[in-house]
């Protein structure tokens, strides 16, 4: 073994597991060992060897643990147990929690079992997961720690090109900074079905990209397959007003409350275009009354930031907007 680290959580593991009767604490030492090489085999045997000999008590262990050790331990027993999808899950998690390991770089994840075997709603899940904390992964060195997922990914692709899958996995090509390769399974979803959610995904990759065009293009492409879906009068609304295009911004918000007249996000939308379009003391009061309610911090910045906007608002009623942003 090249990794030390791996030669001595692998040799701690074996003690525990048949001499100190603990395979709890062999499970996290070979955890351990496999976090810090993840292309080394040999963690994986011992594990294999421990699974095989005490599977009832390592599948207490599994089962009932949380931690990332655990988790991780579940993958590749998961695998074991030909429940590729599980597994698939598993390291989408691990993945999730700390990118910065290249946990894929796992001798079984590149399999031609769990390739051919791993679904690929499980897949696409699993690559969702991967993002789950928000870590920035469009850097070489991310790419590079990724590359078993996106081989994995034109492998299920190829496999079983199911449309919406094929579009969630776009979005995780998209975080790398793989764009055109995000929009080709895109395409190939479409290639399949067309479906509301392709067109929602390539609006986000046009957004990142900072095409506002386009992005209001795939909207209007959304709304088209699903148009009693309130969500996406509200996205495209809201390309709209990043335009400065606040009459069409309020129309599309006026459609979108006609299928959710309650949905508060749409209220508080209209009651901010509204406000900067018309300057409308009463629209800016009723943003103020709504904003505190919206679970998104950010969004309900930039809605205050379009409303105080507005010609000639009254400077208290713009004060006791910015106070919210304050809050």
């Amino acid at each position: 073994m090249s990794n030390r680290a791996v030669a001595v959580g692998v040799g701690l593991a074996r003690v525990l597991a048949h001499c100190g009767g603990s395979p709890a604490a062999a499970v996290d030492h070979l955890a351990g060992a496999i976090a810090s090489a993840p292309e080394d085999p040999e963690p994986y045997v011992v594990l294999a060897e421990l699974w095989k000999d005490k599977r009832s008590e390592l599948a207490e262990v599994v089962r009932n643990g949380d931690s990332l050790r655990t988790v991780l331990a579940r993958s590749y027993i998961s695998f074991l147990e030909d429940d590729m999808d599980d597994a698939a899950l598993a390291i989408g998690s691990v993945t999730g929690a700390r990118p910065d390991i290249a946990w894929a770089e796992a001798p079984w994840f590149s399999d031609e079992r769990f390739l051919g075997g791993v679904s690929a709603d499980a897949m696409a899940e699993a690559a969702m997961r991967t993002m789950d904390y928000g870590h920035g992964l469009d850097t070489d060195s991310m790419r590079e720690r990724f590359r078993p997922w996106f081989d994995a990914i034109d492998a299920v692709a190829a496999r079983r090109p199911l449309p919406e899958a094929l579009a969630k996995m776009a979005i995780l090509l998209r975080a790398c900074g793989l764009i055109d390769a995000s929009f080709a399974l895109c395409d190939r979803a479409d290639s399949v079905e067309r479906l509301m959610l392709t067109e929602v995904v390539r609006a986000g990759t046009w957004r990142q990209l900072g095409d506002r065009e386009q992005t209001a293009a795939a909207f209007e492409r959304a709304l088209a397959l699903e148009p009693a879906n309130w969500s996406l009068y509200l996205d495209l609304a809201d390309v709209r007003a990043e335009q400065g295009d606040f009459t069409a911004a309020v129309l599309l918000i006026e459609q979108g409350l006609k299928h959710e007249p309650t949905e508060l996000t749409l209220r508080a939308a209209g009651a901010a275009y509204r406000a900067r379009l018309t300057g409308s003391p009463a629209e800016l009061s009723e943003l103020i009354e709504l904003a505190p309610n919206l679970p998104n911090d950010s969004y309900r910045d930039v809605l205050i930031d379009h409303a105080c906007a507005g010609p000639a608002l009254p400077a208290g009623l713009v004060a006791a907007a910015r106070r919210i942003q304050n809050s």
